[in-house]
């Protein structure tokens, strides 16, 4: 080989290096790219830096013009999980619409597809089409389930999608509040790390001397009375030794199991502080008996542990309302239970407790209003009860909600219903003023118990029951939509049973009436666009923005609603409803727990976006614009309305709805 031969054999070396060693710099700086995008989206900016790498590695970033077809039924078997990284993307379903697929939606930068044809190694059901020019990595089916495989994090994503965006959202929220809500330990935090771990106790034998005696030494206000197997059956408080020792004249040789409070309220050590927040806030105690899973006695919890972990504390709360003796110190204690709300908001608490706290708070209130107004009327002898309709009845209160409310009466033998209907209504119309007061506004609709309307006899609801079911008018279907979720809050809680069995046994015989419940529940639709994300032109009155509730939970509640008449379930929450349902009717899990993570999200953006956007002593709304959204809730919120879109499509089949 001659000199120049040589030469030129080493510089095509030389040059093939180089070559060799940009390809690799190529490789690299689109890894390195590919990691940036990937950590500012769900689920990567999870998932461990080996776990990116190997994605990015793995990974190739391809184009499709506006209007091609990136996948579709007839592509096979699918090859690739694609992640879009800019532009916009259409799937369309293929063929008849099945309560597992969507009829047509639209993904944007972030999102990818198709989860559960790449997964299951079967064709896609749905057709995707680029509406944009859009660039979209492809990752090898085989790469997408080695990555399943081996990232905890992508795997949740992946089988929990709406969980685990959800949880990211509670984060950020978190975060944002954090610097507007005072935070030490979590109402999430375990009852075994709070209040008295060395509870004192006494066994029920001893006598009321001793036990006083060891209250003193010990200088605490309770004893806790549990047997020789450490199981509590009582407690003696300060109370007790007033009313039911010195009051009652007991001997102090009287053994303390006959002056204690028998049947304490006890709850697991695997509870949490909301747990105990709650069951103070429903049952009017304050102190609960923290046990283990035998039922042996390990910690007590107070309203003052409890006080510790908010600004504004239960006991306050209560104490304010149960002692009230007026309206305005009501009003006072309605504002408490607004702020303390949001504490718990800003700690974590979910959507689904925080409404039922909510609304568990408001009833003491109503109740409190409802004792007050009872001293300027007498209703000794009458059986009667006060019925809460529409948010309340279902324990679903937001910050913003207004009077819904009804009485139930069984007039007297030889007393005239018509005569005591007007008393009723006196004493109604007293209440609703005071409930206004209170902040919950009067019903626009006039549906409050001074109406006459809604005053009425068990015999006249039960007639009213049936007037709608047998003949479902427009003006019948919307009445049920509100008057079917009803629930006592004072008085004689047998009426309101009574009611309700009446109710079910009604809908379990007329399919007709459930048939015409469902077609009226699809005449609204999710505001999921075919081509902009949402749609936000429905309202003429507040263009660019979408209301949650007419076009989001209201959704989801009516078709609680008609599944739980349907399949004969008492309870008016639709959490509870739906969950029950659909074990009565055979409803997958996974199904029914995204639907429910997809309410939860919507009712929590209600929340966020009341306490937010509503100004001081006034009444937030549920209108939100969606353009003010950060990227991760806008995405959480279009799979929401998706999966309202589901359970939507799923009743239309189940009833046969055209």
């Amino acid at each position: 080989m001659t000199t120049q031969q040589q030469a030129g054999k080493d510089t095509e070396q030389v040059v093939g290096q180089v070559e060799m060693s940009l390809r690799q710099g190529g490789r690299t700086r689109m890894a390195s790219n590919t990691q940036a995008f990937l950590r500012n989206h769900a689920p990567f900016n999870k998932m461990q830096p080996d776990a990116l790498q190997r994605f990015a590695e793995k990974a190739q970033i391809v184009f499709y013009a506006a209007g091609s077809e990136i996948l579709g039924p007839g592509s096979g078997k699918v090859r690739f999980f694609y992640l879009i990284e800019s532009g916009k993307v259409q799937a369309r379903q293929a063929g008849e619409v099945t309560v597992t697929e969507y009829s047509i939606l639209s993904l944007g930068a972030g999102e990818s597809f198709p989860i559960g044809s790449v997964t299951a190694g079967r064709p896609s059901t749905n057709v995707y089409t680029a509406v944009e020019d859009t660039f979209c990595y492809q990752l090898p089916a085989d790469d997408f389930l080695a990555l399943l495989a081996s990232s905890p994090e992508f795997n949740l994503f992946c089988t929990q999608y709406i969980a685990s965006l959800l949880d990211q959202s509670r984060r950020q929220l978190q975060l944002q509040f954090s610097q507007r809500a005072s935070e030490q330990q979590t109402l999430n935090s375990p009852l075994a790390g709070i209040g008295s771990r060395s509870p004192i106790t006494v066994t029920p034998e001893i006598p009321l001397r001793a036990a006083l005696e060891k209250m003193s030494k010990a200088g605490v206000g309770s004893l806790v009375v549990a047997g020789e197997d450490h199981k509590p059956v009582g407690v003696f408080t300060r109370t007790d030794l007033l009313d039911r020792v010195v009051l009652a004249d007991l001997p102090l040789n009287t053994p303390v199991g006959q002056a204690m409070s028998p049947n304490p309220f006890m709850i697991e050590e695997h509870a949490t502080a909301y747990d105990a927040m709650f069951a103070m806030a429903t049952h009017g105690i304050r102190h609960v008996l923290v046990t283990d899973a035998e039922g042996k006695l390990t910690g007590v919890v107070s309203e003052r542990d409890l006080f510790s972990l908010q600004r504004v504390g239960l006991r306050q709360i209560r104490q304010s309302i149960d002692g009230a003796t007026d309206v305005e110190a009501l009003q006072q204690a309605a504002a408490d239970v607004r702020q303390l709300s949001f504490n718990m908001l800003a700690q974590g608490v979910g959507a689904e407790q925080l409404t039922q706290f909510i609304s568990a708070l408001n009833d003491a209130l109503t109740r409190r209003v409802i004792q007050l107004n009872l001293e300027n009327h007498n209703f000794d002898g009458i059986d009667w009860a006060w019925l809460a309709f529409g948010s309340e009845g279902r324990d679903e209160q937001t910050f913003s909600t207004d009077q819904d409310n009804g009485i139930v009466f069984a007039a007297p033998e030889g007393m005239s219903a018509d005569a005591l209907k007007q008393r009723f209504l006196a004493y109604a119309l007293d209440v609703n003023k005071d409930l206004d007061r209170c902040g919950f506004p009067l019903c626009k609709g006039n549906i409050m118990a001074s109406n006459p309307q809604w005053c009425l006899t068990l015999d006249d609801w039960k007639e009213q029951f049936s007037t709608w079911i047998r003949m479902p008018q427009p003006d019948a279907l919307l009445n049920a939509t509100i008057f079917f979720d009803f629930r006592p809050l004072f008085g004689k809680a047998e009426l309101a049973d009574a009611m309700r069995r009446h109710l079910l046994a009604l809908t379990a015989s007329n399919p007709m009436f459930l048939r015409a419940m469902a077609k009226n529940a699809l005449d609204v639709e999710p505001p999921l666009g075919k081509i902009r994300d949402f749609l936000t032109d429905l309202e003429p009155d507040h263009p660019g923005k979408i209301d949650l509730k007419k076009y989001g939970s209201r959704i989801f509640v009516d078709v609680a609603r008609i599944y739980a008449m349907a399949s004969g379930v008492h309870n008016t929450n639709s959490i509870q409803r739906l969950r029950l349902a659909a074990q009565r009717l055979s409803i997958r899990s996974d199904e029914i727990n995204a639907v429910l993570e997809g309410l939860n999200f919507i009712q929590l953006l209600r929340l966020q976006h009341q306490y937010l956007e509503g100004e001081p002593g006034t009444q937030g709304d549920n209108l939100i614009d969606p353009e003010k959204l950060n990227e991760l809730d806008r995405r959480i919120l279009k799979e929401s309305f998706r999966q309202a879109r589901k359970i939507q499509a799923r009743l239309k089949l189940d009833y046969q709805v055209q």
